[in-house]
């Protein structure tokens, strides 16, 4: 199924008109997109319009391709799912779930994840790139019921809680599964030339030059608002500042004295080590695990206590104690009312003093 009927509201007014529309290399992102899965064993592929679905089939080749209209696309991506759901043929035993503005999944990875299917016949398989979660899912048809009762702006991670165990991870030399274009500056960087070049380029880890060394070293998974404050507050107090994060550099980043383009800390130097996972679920469960596995002395996700839990049981699938869960702080942060990026930042900074010289704050 390759979604295509969302209105995409974090896309700023374009004037090539909807999203979907938007060329690189003089095709649209949704025609990359279906190039792609027809290139691959995919046997039966359906195409969910809705927003300006008339203009987007004037501007697409959909030969063997089944269009259907999801009339109920202001609502969110689950009706989406369930008008995609809803057509596929009964002999169909799993489905991709591909998003429309991911124009670079390679068709080699959509049969790789097949083939892990049919080996493992796990409900869920999830693709990795350098140890980070990607899309296109794809899901066991066990599933589908519980994807047909989805609604509103709900996605397939919705499901994820209850399916610890028949979830299974596929690591794929595709960087395409961690590439969607939610915003402008991200269809311009992809846009321009050289960037896979200057991506398959980036080592593992990346330095600045004279890095001071004997300072507490405070790691942070994720790059929203939350998390660049957290690396502008953690050099004033003289930490060294690593993001994780598989495709920005050391320019983008102009907050970080480190980044860590592969989701593993067995990469950096020895330090005092503190941890914040905010990644907003794209990679919380393998974070936190990394930093369970190491020697971190704080860990934080910073997640919703609903989401926080789910993490916790799927680590405790894999084998975490109940001791390192319980050490694992989420909600992340000292409770002073925050609720900006940087007052949350606060929060979590003056909690990691606190834990530093020994200080109890905490509930």
């Amino acid at each position: 199924m390759v979604l295509a009927a969302g209105m995409s509201r974090r896309m700023k007014s374009s004037a090539a008109g909807p999203k979907q529309l938007l060329r690189l290399s003089g095709k649209t992102l949704v025609q990359h997109a279906l190039d792609n899965v027809q290139r691959s064993r995919v046997d039966e592929i359906v195409l969910v319009l809705g927003f300006a679905a008339d203009a987007v089939l004037k501007q697409i080749a959909a030969d063997g391709v089944r269009v259907i209209l999801n009339s109920e696309y202001a609502q969110g991506m689950g009706t989406s799912l369930r008008t995609g759901l809803s057509v596929l043929s009964t002999s169909v035993k799993a489905a991709f779930v591909l998003l429309a503005d991911q124009p670079f999944v390679r068709p080699e990875t959509l049969d790789q994840m097949i083939a892990s299917h049919l080996e493992s016949a796990a409900e869920i398989t999830i693709p990795l790139f350098k140890g980070f979660r990607g899309n296109p899912l794809l899901l066991d048809r066990a599933v589908f019921p519980e994807l047909m009762g989805l609604s509103g702006d709900v996605g397939c991670r919705a499901i994820f809680g209850s399916h610890t165990q028949g979830i299974h991870k596929i690591e794929v030399d595709d960087p395409g599964i961690l590439l969607d274009i939610d915003s402008v500056e991200d269809f311009e960087r992809l846009n321009r030339p050289g960037w896979a070049a200057e991506l398959a380029s980036l080592p593992d880890v990346e330095s600045r030059a004279g890095l001071a060394t004997g300072r507490p070293e405070l790691v942070i998974v994720g790059r929203d608002a939350v998390a660049r404050a957290l690396a502008k507050l953690a050099r004033v107090l003289q930490f060294t500042v690593t993001l994780v994060d598989p495709l920005l550099t050391l320019d983008d980043l102009p907050e970080a004295d480190r980044v860590l383009h592969v989701l593993d800390f067995t990469g950096l130097p020895a330090a005092e080590r503190y941890v914040v996972v905010a990644s907003r679920g794209q990679c919380d469960e393998e974070a936190v695990e990394q930093a369970l596995r190491g020697s971190a002395a704080y860990i934080a996700l910073l997640a919703n206590k609903k989401r926080a839990q789910e993490v916790l049981n799927h680590l405790r699938s894999e084998g975490i104690s109940e001791d390192k869960l319980n050490g694992v702080r989420a909600p992340a942060g000292l409770k002073i009312g925050a609720e900006s990026p940087e007052e949350i930042a606060l929060s979590i900074l003056a909690e990691i003093v606190a834990e530093r010289r020994g200080g109890v704050f905490r509930e």
